[in-house]
């Protein structure tokens, strides 16, 4: 069985855990699940980075000794990540037993090829970062988190890093893998190539971190410490079994880290292993920051977004869905409760969970909760079956890409593509004209999807993956999909009592729920961890006022950036009761089929629409007109003299779903 090792970093434990840990670990969750559906034996280690002056610094704070803040902060990591279900094999401390041996065994290793010496430093060190920085002049802004610096002369270990640049660009230049995306190894190659300076890797001003074997008074520096704690937590040079499981592991298939730390593990690493003479890890991807308002979250800025009351109110999938589908891997990403919302309701409630409802409801039904045996397929099922294949290949080539937002547009696009296969044959219809054939192919053709899909979405979704697949009656292991291509759901099967795998949310009740759950555990926990308060909410927008808007109002471009327009084509037009100018239409934007209450009925007859390539306004909040939902507006002129509307239309050769920029 071929293996795959990843980690996230050994995050510092001088805090409570936020969403943006949980983007990073979730995310390695979805690579470590997604490699072991597919057959491979997949590990995964994350843990805590305990050592250092600043943990110091705030344990003195506290009043507390060192270690007593680390068994703090280091178990809130570890309970958050079960109460996810973080799929993890090895969760390794700085502070353990075992890791001391194995930062001893790195140094001596490097110390015997000639790579570390010892000299006296004067200059700026950033405390925050834990890092010497050469760059400035003690005082100034450190480079990376714009800190003031701090003077300091010590002596210290240092490692000859500059001896390793041609070697480093050559490693790029051989693997241009090595560093993913290419933005940021872009980045790398650019700072290695500017000159590269010695690294101090010890510190004598501090106690707090594992002593320099043979070096009264020396600490190891906390990045040395931490990055060979990869290998640690593996069973590096702990003998016997321990031994063997490293050698069997390592060298890890991918270290995945922030980009604000790509410099530790894309230069100071694959240094640290070639002086020692260990295997370098084979990837390193950086991703982006996360962002709330166009600024970092961080407990210094005062800006947590914490993740267990977005978990306890609307599910641990629910989150992670929107962070893998909302955020382009690799680039920087905004989160806001809106957006979380809106896609809840969109693409798991609308989507996904109205075609799991739909098609076991009918099955339930009409078939006394077996699923009918279907009988040879037409060109409407060959067309499902084509398009399905098309999709595992696709999903398989993005997620393996680390591409989840691309991965699973490509799989909502199967659930957009169910939806018109239940509206151009409508089940229900053919039950009432008792067309019992056609109703048992379009049935089980949709729980043979909805078997597939299961496979598909449960890297990211592993809980509502298993409860659908359970409704769905099947009793073989969910996480084994090595060969879903040729898999498929048993006639005869029953399925079991169909729930709502994602009830429609209240927004405004949903997202006042988070706020106050937020604020609630942030200052349960100011005593102890003295954590900033988040920013406060933004008050609510003021109703709309009658009176026309201006002309030419001016707004930023990051304000219009904000609007998501999207191209889609008419399914269906139908009029309203009662609503002179509104017609109920129904638009296939590509990943799903919206439903939208247009006032163009004065201008446009229901039965000339359907099959038109419209715009709509994809990321309006859901509001109701006359009783019925409309998610989204459709985008059209208003026409002098009698100001009737004219839909903007697109060619067709513009595919569902195409974002207008």
């Amino acid at each position: 069985m071929e293996k795959f090792y990843l980690t996230t970093p050994i995050y510092y434990a001088n805090g409570r855990p936020h969403i943006g840990h949980v983007y990073c670990t979730f995310a390695a969750d979805a690579i470590r699940r997604f490699h072991a559906l597919n057959g491979a034996e997949a590990r995964l280690t994350t843990g805590t980075d305990e050592h250092g002056q600043k943990m110091a610094e705030t344990a003195r704070k506290l009043g507390l000794e060192p270690r007593q803040l680390a068994d703090r902060y280091s178990a809130n990591f570890r309970a958050l990540w079960d109460e996810l279900g973080i799929q993890y094999d090895h969760f390794i401390r700085t502070t353990e037993t075992r890791h001391i041996p194995a930062v001893h065994d790195m140094f001596r290793r490097c110390q015997e090829s000639g790579a570390i010496y010892k000299s006296t430093y004067t200059g700026a060190y950033c405390m925050y970062d834990e890092a010497f920085v050469t760059e400035v002049e003690p005082g100034q802004p450190c480079p990376e988190c714009q800190r003031p610096t701090e003077k300091v002369t010590e002596e210290n270990y240092f490692f000859k890093l500059s001896a390793f640049a041609d070697k480093l660009l050559a490693l790029y230049a051989e693997n241009p893998d090595f560093i993913r995306p290419e933005a940021r190894r872009n980045e790398v190659i650019s700072f290695v190539k500017g000159g590269l300076k010695d690294l101090s890797i010890s510190r004598t001003s501090i106690t707090w971190g594992i002593p320099v074997p043979d070096a009264p008074g020396h600490v190891f520096y906390v990045w040395f410490d931490a990055l060979t704690s990869y290998m640690t937590a593996i069973g590096y040079a702990q003998g016997g079994e321990a031994e063997k499981e490293f050698k069997r592991l390592w060298p890890a298939n991918l270290h995945l880290v922030g980009k604000e730390i790509l410099r530790f593990h894309a230069v100071y690493w694959p240094a640290f292993l070639m002086a020692a003479g260990l295997p370098l890890p084979k990837g390193v991807y950086a991703h982006g920051l996360m962002l709330i308002e166009n600024d970092k979250i961080s407990k210094s800025r005062g800006n947590l977004i914490l993740a267990e009351p977005i978990t306890r109110t609307v599910g641990a999938d629910a989150l992670r869905y929107f962070l893998a589908r909302e955020i382009v891997f690799g680039q920087d990403g905004s989160f806001s409760y809106d957006a979380l919302v809106t896609r809840f309701n969109s693409d798991l409630a609308n989507g996904l969970g109205n075609l799991v409802s739909r098609t076991l409801t009918l099955i339930n039904r009409d078939f006394d909760g077996a699923i009918p045996a279907p009988p040879p397929r037409t060109d409407a099922e060959e067309a499902i079956y084509r398009k399905a294949a098309e999709t595992i290949a696709k999903w398989r080539e993005h997620f393996g890409n680390l591409e989840f937002s691309l991965a699973l547009e490509t799989v909502w696009s199967l659930i957009a593509e169910m939806d018109r296969y239940i509206v151009q044959f409508k089940p229900w219809k053919l039950a009432e004209a008792g067309e019992r054939e056609k109703l048992a192919a379009v049935l089980y053709t949709c729980a043979d999807v909805v078997r597939l899909l299961c496979r598909m979405i449960e890297p990211v979704m592993p809980v509502s993956a298993a409860r659908i697949w359970k409704m769905l009656g099947e009793t073989a292991e969910l996480t084994n999909g090595a060969n879903l291509e040729n898999e498929h759901v048993a006639a005869g099967q029953r399925v079991g009592k169909v729930e709502a795998v994602f009830p429609r949310l209240d927004a405004e009740v949903t997202i006042a729920k988070m706020r106050t759950m937020e604020q609630e555990q942030l200052n349960a926990n100011k005593p102890a961890e003295a954590t900033a308060a988040p920013a406060a909410a933004p008050a609510p927008a003021p109703a709309a006022e009658p009176a026309a808007a201006p002309v030419n109002p001016k707004i930023a471009i990051d304000d219009f950036l904000k609007v998501e327009m999207r191209v889609g084509t008419v399914v269906t037009a139908e009029r309203i009761p009662k609503a002179d100018k509104l017609l109920k239409l129904t638009v296939d934007i590509g990943t799903e089929v919206r439903q939208v209450c247009a006032g163009i009925a004065e201008a446009y007859q229901p039965e000339e629409l359907p099959g038109k390539k419209v715009v709509i306004v994809a990321n309006l909040a859901p509001r109701k007109l006359r009783g019925l939902e409309s998610n989204g507006m459709i985008v059209a002129a208003a026409v002098e003299p009698d100001g009737k509307p004219v839909l903007v239309t697109v060619p067709d050769s513009v595919p569902n779903g195409a974002r207008l920029r």
